[in-house]
């Protein structure tokens, strides 16, 4: 039998025990160890969606998951039985021309956990078992298992980094210091970055960005914070908006120096207006990003070998008999950065 968490409806979840299922040919069954709460998982949560994409009935969230391979189908090393693994939540089709021309990420008929972008949803990662395929489950050697919960958001931010010239000796902007921000930072050092500075509009996020090594953390709420970096044109070669608010986007372009990038990392789940004066002015870059494609793997690596140490954004552990209170702190801006669940 195997535990699973389910929402109902925004603000309602039950835990609800299942029939243990086997895997097919070519599939392995994890035993989940840890699932972290993502943005999109507090959008349901909070508000049965985001954007277009709403629930249509229960569903079971989670797309940031690891654990150990417990049961392998047929044509899967045996061997593989007890291997820690970080599972990659995209399921491409591997037909279509996306797929086809190697960009798997744009699959027209993509599966992806925890998600309401199909009907019936796929079904998520919080719960004691998941089915899926070999290559999906990317094996982990590192030291802590439950640090593997976040390659699926570092990947993202890897390859948001890859819409950005060489960071090396680069002056970085990072606008929204959520968990994206955060891991966005870490990327960007790793990537070589000669100065990194954060805004947002929370304290406690500044203050972890300082103690993560950021070179300034700006509370954007104080009129003027960013004057020194807007003046003559902008000084950052790249700018990582990572929350999606519109004032924040402004002050991306702002900041941003003539013909720097800007990559747009995050969404608020509505449209909104870039300052295409800047953009025409100043001859600037503008990149979306939009999942991630070999990155995952590229995560997980870093991620074990501490290359990129995600231990500081882990603000806590809950069992999915605790969900409330997990999603409740998860909520909670001067509290949390990355929440997990402990189903180990």
């Amino acid at each position: 039998m195997s535990k699973t968490l389910i929402l109902d409806e925004p603000h309602v979840l039950r835990t609800e025990i299942r029939t243990l299922l086997e895997p097919g040919e070519g599939e392995i069954r994890v035993r989940v160890a840890y699932g972290g709460i993502c943005g999109s998982d507090m959008h349901y949560f909070l508000n049965g969606g985001f954007g277009n994409t709403k629930m249509q009935g229960s569903m079971i969230l989670g797309h940031e998951i690891c654990g150990r391979v417990d049961a392998v189908g047929l044509n899967v090393d045996p061997a593989r039985i007890g291997q820690a693994v970080a599972v990659n939540p995209s399921l491409a089709c591997g037909t279509c021309a996306q797929c086809q021309s190697n960009t798997p990420r744009f699959c027209t008929d993509m599966r992806f956990m925890g998600s309401a972008m199909r009907n019936p949803p796929i079904e998520g990662g919080f719960r004691e078992h998941v089915i899926c395929t070999a290559d999906q489950g990317v094996p982990y050697v590192g030291n802590a298992l439950e640090e593997a919960a976040l390659a699926e958001p570092l990947s993202v931010c890897l390859h948001a980094l890859r819409q950005a010239p060489d960071l090396k000796g680069a002056r970085v902007l990072i606008t929204g210091f959520g968990p994206i921000g955060a891991l966005c930072m870490l990327a960007a050092r790793h990537a070589g970055a000669d100065k990194i500075v954060v805004t947002d509009v929370a304290d406690a996020s500044l203050d972890l960005a300082r103690k993560l090594g950021a070179d300034g953390a700006i509370n954007t709420t104080i009129s003027g914070a960013l004057a020194a970096e807007t003046a003559e044109q902008g000084t950052f070669d790249v700018s990582l908006e990572c929350s999606g608010h519109p004032s924040a986007i402004a002050d991306t372009f702002a900041a941003t120096r003539q013909k720097g990038t800007v990559v747009q990392v995050g969404m608020l789940g509505a449209e909104t207006v870039a300052p295409l004066t800047q953009i025409v002015t100043k001859e600037l870059n503008y990149r979306g990003t939009f999942r991630f494609d070999t990155e995952f793997a590229e995560a997980v690596n870093l991620i074990a070998s501490r290359a990129i140490d995600v231990r500081p954004l882990i603000s806590g552990y809950f069992p999915i008999d605790d969900a409330m209170a997990a999603f409740t702190l998860a909520q909670d801006r001067s509290r949390a950065m990355k929440v997990l669940f402990d189903l180990s």
